[in-house]
C-alpha cells in the first residue's frame, strides 16, 4: 500500500532536500509512508561470537578480542596510510587494517589494551588472518555480556539502494522516520485481525525495519503480505459487487431457434469442457446484470466455438454480438472459420439462406468504401447479428441496433480502454466474454482479472494430435540445423506444410541506429523474414513452394497468401508472429522457430499450438544459437519439455517476475506489490479474496470500515481506478 494520510508529510521536511530528491528520483519514495513501506531486501547476521582460534575465511563473523598492539605505516612514497591493529583474545590473534581518511577514528578509539568487538569478513594477506575495514564498537570495561550479546546478535537490514544511496544511508532515513510508524491507520478490520493472529500494523513496520529475532520479521512478512492482497481483492471485489448492480438485457436461447439448429447440424459432439463452460456462459446471460467472464482455454481447446454459441444465443435473444480480434489477419481467419461452421445459418437474408439465419459481417479499417458502408449499414439495421472486426470496430461511426455480448479475443493484446470504447456502444452495458489462449496462473487471474469470472477449457478436443517439440543448437551443432530442414521436406513430401518464424521480417529494418543493445552484444541482428524466405527458396528447401506473410504487407496480399496456404497451395510459409494467434491449418504439421530465444515462454507455446491441429502429429524446433548453460537455453528447454500452458506460464512469471497488478505495466508506475509475490502467494491471495467478497457483501461502500477506505484510496490513485473502472 502506498500513502496513508498520517504519513503523508513529504520526505524533505524530515531527511532534508538532497536526500529527498535522491530518493524521489531514483527510488520513487516522495513521503513518510513511501519510506516505511520500502522494505529491507534481506538481512545480514553479524554472527554469533568466534574465537580467534576457529575464525573461517572468506565468512562474516562478529569476535570480541584485546587490541594487542596498533601502528600507522605509510606506503606509494608516503602518499598513503594504513593503520594496522592485532587482536588477541588468548585463543589466537587477528589483524584488523583501516586505509586513508578512515584510520583517524578506528585510532582513537582503539588504543592498546582497550576491548571491542568487531565484524567483517575474514581474509587473507601475507599468510595472516585479517578483516579489513570492519564494523566495530568499544567495549568499557563495564560493558557486561548483555552488549556482546546484543551486538553479536543483531540483524541488519539491507534494503534496495540506489546510486548515491547507500543501504546504510537508508537504514539511517529510516530510523529518522520510523518513530512516525505508531500514526500508520491500520487498514485492517479488528475482527480479521484478531482473528488471523496478525500483529498491528505500526508493530509490523517496526518489526520488519528493526527486527530483533527472524520470527520477528517472519510476523511482519505475513501481516505486510496480507495488507497488499487484501486491499488488492477488496478493490476487485467493489468493481465486481457495482458491476452486478448495473442493468443488463437477460439473453436466453429461442427454443427452435439459432443456436438449437446450429447445435443439431455439428458433425461432432462437444468436449465436457465445452459443455460446463458453456453453461456457465448461458447462466451467465441470462441474468439482468452483465457478464462479466474470461475464458482461458489451451490453443486448439475449442473457445471460438464456446464464444459461437454464446453468439448465437444473443442472436437468438433479438440482439448483436460483436467479437474484437487484435490483428486483421486473425478477424479474417474468425470471420472465415464461423462463417463455415455456420454454413446456411449465416446468410441471412440471402437466397438460399435458412430460416434461422443471420448475416455475420467483417469490419477491417483497410476494407474498401462500398464494403464497409454495406456492412455499418448491417449493422445499425440490426440486419448482421454478427460482426467480426479489429479496432476499426470501436470507431465513432460504427453504430449498433442492440448490442448484447462484446467478445474480446486474445485480451491481453488491447488496452481497457479498447474494451470499454466497444461496451459503451450498447444501449445498456452489453456482456462481456474476454477469451485468452495465453494460461494465466490462477494467482494472476485472480489479481490482474480479478473483476472477472474465471472459465477454464482444459481439454482438447478429439483428433488433436501431440506435438513434439526439440532445442536445436545451431551454433554447437550446425548439423542439427541442417536436420530440421530435412525433416520440413520429409513433411512435405508426406503431402503436409510447414511454417518458418522469424522475429523480424527485414528490409527497411535494417537501419544500424535501430539495433538494440542487445543486439550489438550478441553481435548481430535477429534473424528476418525476407532474408531467411531467399536463403531457403535457394538452399535447403529449394523446389518447394516457400511464401512469406509479415504485418507490412497490404491486407489482400496477406490474406491471399493466407487463403492459398489454407488451400495446399503453398508448402513453407515463412512469417513473422502474425500467425501467433487463431491461424488454423489441420494440415500444417511442422514449425522451425529461428531466434526462439528471442520470444517470450507464452509467445513460443502459443505459436507451436498453430502445428498438430489435424490427425498428423505435430513437430516443433526450436532453433537457438545461445550457449548451452545460459537461461535462454533452460527456458527453452522448458517449453520443449512439456505442452501444459499453465506450467509454462507459471514459469514465463517465475522469469518476468510480476508488473504491477494494477496499473499496466508499460505505464511505469511503480509496483503496488512490494512483499507479495502472485506465484508463490497463492493461498494469501484466495484467502484474502474470501475475505474481501463477505465484507464487501455486507458493506459495498466500507461505511463502517474508514480505515480500510483510506488504504484503498491511498491504493488506487486516479490512474489505477481508472484502470479498474474500466475493466
Amino acid at each position: 500500500m502506498d500513502r496513508v494520510p498520517a504519513l503523508d508529510e513529504p520526505l524533505k521536511n524530515t531527511l532534508g532536500a538532497a536526500t529527498a530528491k535522491v530518493m524521489a528520483e531514483h527510488l520513487d519514495l516522495h513521503t513518510v509512508g513511501d519510506l516505511l513501506h520500502h522494505y529491507p531486501r534481506r538481512y545480514e547476521e553479524r554472527g554469533q561470537l568466534t574465537r580467534l582460534a576457529e575464525l573461517p575465511l572468506d565468512e562474516d563473523v562478529t569476535v570480541v578480542a584485546q587490541v594487542a598492539d596498533s601502528r600507522v605505516l605509510k606506503f606509494n612514497h608516503g602518499r598513503g596510510q594504513r593503520l594496522e591493529i592485532t587482536l588477541t583474545d588468548g585463543s589466537g590473534r587477528l589483524q584488523l587494517v583501516f586505509f586513508g581518511r578512515g584510520i583517524h577514528k578506528p585510532h582513537k578509539d582503539l588504543p592498546p589494551g582497550s576491548r571491542g568487538m568487531f565484524a567483517g569478513k575474514v581474509s587473507v594477506f601475507n599468510h595472516k588472518l585479517q578483516l579489513a575495514h570492519p564494523t566495530y564498537v568499544p567495549l568499557g570495561a563495564d560493558s557486561g555480556d548483555d552488549a556482546v550479546d546484543a551486538f553479536a546478535g543483531k540483524l541488519i537490514p539491507i534494503y534496495p539502494a540506489c546510486k548515491g544511496l547507500e543501504s546504510w544511508k537508508i537504514t539511517k532515513a529510516v530510523d529518522a522516520v520510523l518513530p512516525r510508524a505508531v500514526e500508520a491507520v491500520d487498514p485492517l478490520p479488528p475482527a480479521l485481525r484478531d482473528g488471523r493472529g496478525f500483529a498491528s500494523l505500526p508493530e509490523a513496520l517496526l518489526k520488519i525495519h528493526r527486527p530483533d529475532t527472524r520470527a520477528d520479521i517472519e510476523d511482519a512478512r505475513q501481516r505486510l503480505k496480507w495488507d497488499e492482497a487484501f486491499v488488492l481483492q477488496v478493490a476487485l471485489a467493489r468493481r465486481r459487487y457495482a458491476d452486478t448492480q448495473l442493468p443488463a438485457v437477460a439473453r436466453k436461447p429461442r427454443p427452435d431457434g439459432l443456436l438449437d439448429t446450429f447445435d443439431a447440424k455439428l458433425p461432432f459432439t462437444l468436449t465436457d469442457g465445452q459443455q460446463k463452460v458453456s453453461k456457465e456462459i448461458f447462466d451467465d446471460l441470462a441474468t439482468e446484470h452483465p457478464m462479466h467472464r474470461l475464458l482461458q482455454g489451451e490453443v486448439g481447446s475449442g473457445k471460438t466455438m464456446v464464444a459461437l454459441r454464446a453468439m448465437l444465443t444473443v442472436v437468438d435473444s433479438g440482439g448483436q454480438a460483436a467479437m474484437l480480434a487484435p490483428t486483421e489477419v486473425l478477424a479474417q481467419q474468425h470471420h472465415r472459420s464461423i462463417t463455415e461452421m455456420m454454413g446456411e445459418l449465416a446468410e441471412g437474408g440471402m437466397l438460399g439462406g435458412a430460416e434461422h439465419s443471420t448475416k455475420v459481417v467483417l469490419l477491417t479499417g483497410s476494407m474498401g468504401a462500398a464494403v464497409r458502408r454495406q456492412a455499418l449499414l448491417d449493422l445499425v439495421t440490426g440486419e448482421a447479428g454478427i460482426v467480426i472486426g479489429t479496432h476499426a470496430l470501436i470507431e465513432d461511426k460504427v453504430q449498433f441496433h442492440d448490442l448484447g455480448l462484446v467478445v474480446v479475443d486474445e485480451q491481453h493484446r488491447f488496452g481497457v480502454e479498447q474494451r470499454d470504447a466497444l461496451r459503451s456502444k450498447g444501449k445498456q452495458p452489453p456482456h462481456l466474454l474476454v477469451m485468452t489462449a495465453t494460461p494465466i496462473p490462477r494467482t494472476v487471474a485472480m489479481t490482474v482479472f480479478g473483476d472477472l469470472e474465471t472459465s477454464v477449457l482444459d481439454q482438447l478436443p478429439a483428433g488433436r494430435s501431440p506435438i513434439a517439440s526439440h532445442v536445436v543448437p545451431a551454433q554447437d551443432k550446425p548439423h542439427f540445423l541442417a536436420r530440421a530442414w530435412e525433416r520440413m521436406r520429409e513433411e512435405v513430401e508426406k503431402g503436409h506444410q510447414a511454417y518458418v518464424v522469424c522475429p523480424r521480417i527485414g528490409d527497411d529494418e535494417d537501419d544500424p541506429k535501430k539495433k538494440s543493445a542487445e543486439d550489438e552484444a550478441e553481435k548481430r541482428p535477429p534473424l528476418a523474414v525476407i532474408e531467411i524466405a531467399e536463403q531457403l527458396a535457394k538452399g535447403p528447401l529449394s523446389g518447394l513452394r516457400v511464401e512469406v506473410l509479415h504485418g507490412r504487407m497490404q491486407p489482400d496480399d496477406k490474406d491471399d497468401v493466407m487463403r492459398r496456404f489454407a488451400a495446399g497451395d503453398v508448402d513453407v510459409l515463412v512469417a513473422t508472429t502474425v500467425i501467433e494467434v487463431g491461424v488454423n491449418v489441420p494440415n500444417a504439421t511442422a514449425m522451425v522457430i529461428m531466434d526462439a530465444d528471442r520470444f517470450g515462454v507464452s509467445q513460443l507455446h502459443q505459436l507451436r499450438g498453430r502445428v498438430g491441429r489435424g490427425s498428423a502429429p505435430g513437430l516443433c524446433l526450436l532453433v537457438t544459437e545461445m550457449p548451452e548453460a545460459s537461461p535462454a537455453r533452460a527456458r527453452l528447454g522448458a517449453v520443449a519439455a512439456t505442452l501444459d500452458g499453465f506450467e509454462l506460464s507459471r514459469i514465463d512469471l517465475e522469469q518476468r517476475r510480476e508488473g504491477d497488478v494494477l496499473g499496466q505495466a508499460q505505464s511505469g508506475v511503480r509496483s503496488s506489490l512490494r512483499m507479495l509475490t502472485v506465484i508463490d502467494d497463492e493461498e494469501v491471495i484466495a484467502a484474502a479474496r474470501e475475505e474481501a467478497v463477505s465484507i464487501v457483501a455486507e458493506d459495498p461502500d466500507l461505511e463502517r470500515l474508514p480505515e480500510l477506505r483510506t488504504a484503498l484510496d491511498a491504493l488506487l490513485d486516479t490512474e489505477r481506478e481508472q484502470y479498474l473502472d474500466k475493466g
